[in-house]
């Protein structure tokens, strides 16, 4: 029996020594910033009073510029895989987020959420007219998604292997966690698209064990307007395997 109970003590210490590891280490796992440069030829530095907002391909007289809001991992400059899925006489303006690339700060759903504000915003004013798209690829369809509560909201949303809610993709990839209760950063895609009247396409990967593919039905299920479209392959490698255009 003391077997038992030195065996159940073990257990319920190792739990809880992981709840705490996962608690105290949440920004870390939910943000895998990095800082590397490399030459690119694609995308060029996109700067505003001197603060560097990302990377960007402008081309003059766009017909649509596209602000992307890139995935937890990697950086901007990194992105330029998307330059083949939309129109050569479009401009693209990918935003870095605090914290990755050579943009100082922190992570969180704040400052992200804060800085895709002051990005559109920007891009707006600079481009009195110009249609505005955005793309939010997987952890950036939170602050794609909050965007359509902005004043004058974009005039289309694309998410690339988005999620419903962080919370809910999260508890699925967490199973034995009570994440829900643990979670500090909340995106709400679903909440932030309910009163959006523009268009909407959600791609998703049909083998993604990330971010499965049920999370996006889910979205596109509670916003009717919204255009499922499924992928092969998972969710960093759907690029090898699928023709997309994005078009406004």
């Amino acid at each position: 029996m003391k077997i038992l109970y030195a065996l159940l003590a073990l257990v319920v210490f190792a739990y809880g020594f992981l709840l705490l590891d996962v608690y105290f280490r949440q920004s870390t796992i939910l943000y895998a910033a990095t800082a590397e440069t490399r030459p690119t030829t694609t995308l060029r530095s996109w700067t505003s009073g001197g603060q560097t907002l990302g990377y960007a391909r402008e081309v003059r007289s766009p017909r649509t510029l596209w602000l992307m809001l890139h995935g937890n991992a990697g950086q901007a400059e990194h992105r330029d895989y998307i330059l083949p899925l939309l129109d050569a006489t479009d401009s693209l303006y990918v935003l870095e987020y605090p914290g990755f690339g050579l943009r100082p700060g922190k992570p969180s759903r704040e400052s992200l959420n804060a800085a895709a504000l002051e990005a559109y915003r920007h891009l707006r004013t600079q481009n009195p007219g110009t249609p505005i798209a955005v793309i939010g690829e997987s952890i950036g369809s939170g602050p794609a998604c909050e965007l359509a509560l902005a004043s004058v909201p974009p005039d289309k949303i694309v998410l690339l292997t988005p999620f419903d809610t962080l919370a809910n993709a999260a508890a699925a990839r967490f199973r034995l966690l009570p994440i829900r209760l643990m979670l500090r950063d909340r995106w709400d895609n679903i909440a932030a698209l309910r009163d959006y009247r523009g268009p909407v396409e959600i791609y998703a990967a049909l083998e993604d064990d990330i971010i499965p593919f049920s999370h996006a039905q889910a979205l596109a299920t509670a916003h009717p307007g919204a255009v499922l479209h499924s992928l092969l392959g998972g969710h960093n490698n759907w690029p090898r395997h699928n023709t997309v255009r994005l078009t406004r």
